[in-house]
């Protein structure tokens, strides 16, 4: 009877020991507000069969040469390599985290020692040489009493999960940088065509303006200042040639090539493309709680709020079940060999330790709240990028509008003054003064159209489109280097289409 309540009580204490789970359980930190956010800039129209699908924004611009640039950076863009074999360090940790549920000690020991051993003293003294053989398995499973590993697995598993919505961010980042460096390269290409035209035309002005000084038709006035306006253009073309250059190795290392030129890359002489309006599919409030450095700073907060438990549990005693089979035997005749079964429980208890266990707990509740207060910041940083990017949308097609009806006053407006001129009705200066003018609205008309268009792709990037990927984070050459270094097993793969990739923080569960 005796025997059958002790093993009652062992079943008890292990059946116990799988419910206990010290620490807080995980509380989204989500903002109130964002469920009636919106900004007026942003529309939700019913027409979403016309517009591409936000993970894939960039088709709305229907441009080939700018589809082709994003799939050469998801292939081969540094960071974002780094960003997935971020992931598979998150699985490998992941692993480590999991293994604590089966014995943490599994230790095979073999010893083969050699004694000469002289006794001295006594009437016959002893001098011996001989051989000591032996061998033993030892195992120690700290049982899960207060949830130390369950927790330990909850925060590494939000912890790849962050690592899988980090990846997803490289992505926006990425793909949203290669957009605005392509159209950047665009309109810095067709303010140089701008320039170039400009300067040719005051070229020949210069020209038939020094004819009719060295004819006296013309005071040098005119000559000198058409010279200056000629020079002053000329001057901002090697300006214009540099940043091309500049924008195109940007554009280069983005893909993952060297600095120089882009073969894939044929000059574009059309205007970079406008989109009046950016069609969502879509709330925004969801979209802004999708992004992935949203979702990645939500799976943060899960990761330190398991961390607590797993520090709690150092208040309380420690339950482990030890056994050992040892063998040894020796040269010496005589002697007999030995077989040793040892096992039961052991506990330990750090009983005067309660100050420091105290603080880690205190130092693990104050990285929870950072990082808390770090994912409302998120929140509303993020709101904040789409709203500014929103505005400046509307802001800037209102500019293009304008500079566009000014552009053509001003193309009118050279015309007239170079009519008047030949007639003899107004001087030389006007003509420079509709120049200059027209110069000016075509570099400020260019830069407004560029304007609108980086706005719509930080619109874009501020709702967190583009996270989508179909290819492996991690690419068969690297595999393939990572795999003949280390047996990385199966978790070089990517998870089943039936497993959610990135899922929401609330959907977060420990595999125990």
């Amino acid at each position: 009877m005796h025997s059958g309540t002790r093993q009652l009580s062992l079943t008890a204490l292990l059946v116990l020991g799988g419910c206990v789970r010290l620490g807080p359980d995980f509380q989204s930190p989500g903002e109130p507000w964002i469920d009636h956010w919106n900004t007026p800039a942003l529309e939700h129209a019913s027409q979403r069969a016309v517009y591409p699908d936000i993970r894939q924004w960039w088709h709305v611009f229907s441009d080939p040469a700018l589809d082709q640039l994003i799939a050469e950076s998801d292939a081969h863009n540094s960071s974002l390599k780094i960003a997935g074999l971020r992931v598979m360090e998150a699985r490998a940790q992941l692993g480590i985290a999991q293994s604590g549920l089966y014995p943490q000690l599994q230790q095979v020991s073999v010893d083969s020692l050699y004694v000469n051993r002289r006794q001295y003293g006594g009437n016959n003294p002893v001098d011996s040489h001989f051989w000591q053989h032996s061998g033993g398995f030892d195992v120690g499973w700290e049982l899960d009493f207060w949830g130390r590993f369950s927790r330990a697995i909850e925060s590494s598993d939000a912890s790849y999960f962050a690592a899988e919505a980090n990846y997803e961010d490289a992505l926006v980042l990425l793909r949203a940088q290669v957009a605005d460096t392509y159209f950047s390269l665009r309109t810095t290409e067709a303010r140089l065509r701008v320039a170039r035209e400009n300067a040719r035309q005051q070229q020949r002005n210069y020209e038939i303006t020094e004819k009719l000084f060295h004819s006296g038709q013309t005071p040098e006035l005119d000559l000198q200042q058409a010279k200056t306006q000629y020079l002053g253009t000329l001057s901002t073309i090697p300006v214009l040639e540099d940043q091309i250059g500049r924008i195109r190795n940007a554009l280069a290392v983005l893909i993952g090539r060297p600095p120089g030129a882009l073969p894939l890359m044929a000059e574009n002489i059309g205007l970079i493309p406008l989109v009046d309006r950016a069609v969502l599919q879509d709330v925004p409030a969801n979209l802004l709680l999708r992004r992935p450095d949203v979702r990645a700073a939500e799976l943060n907060v899960a990761a330190q709020s398991a961390l607590i438990g797993v520090a709690e549990t150092d208040f309380y005693p420690s339950l482990t079940l030890l056994g050992s089979i040892v063998w040894s035997a020796d040269t010496l005749s005589g002697t007999s060999r030995s077989l040793d079964l040892v096992g039961g429980p052991s506990l330990r208890w750090n009983v005067f330790d309660y100050g420091r266990i105290s603080n880690n707990v205190r130092v693990q509740d104050a990285r929870l709240q950072q990082l808390i207060e770090s994912y409302r910041d998120k929140v509303r940083q993020a709101a904040r990028e789409a709203d500014d990017a929103a505005n400046g949308l509307t802001r800037s097609l209102q500019r293009e509008r304008i500079l566009r009806e000014a552009e053509g006053a001003a193309k009118r407006s050279l015309e007239l003054a170079n009519a008047l001129y030949r007639e003899g009705y107004s001087d030389f200066q006007r003509v420079l003064d509709a120049q200059r003018a027209l110069l000016e609205l075509q570099d400020s008309y260019l830069l407004s159209r560029g304007d609108a268009v980086s706005n719509v792709i930080a619109l874009y990037k501020a709702l967190g489109g583009g996270w989508y990927s179909a290819q492996a984070k991690v690419d068969s050459t690297t595999r393939k280097q990572m795999e003949q270094r280390t047996d990385w097993g199966d978790l070089l793969n990517e998870p089943s289409a039936d497993q959610p990739v990135s899922p929401l923080p609330n959907q977060v569960k420990a595999h125990e």
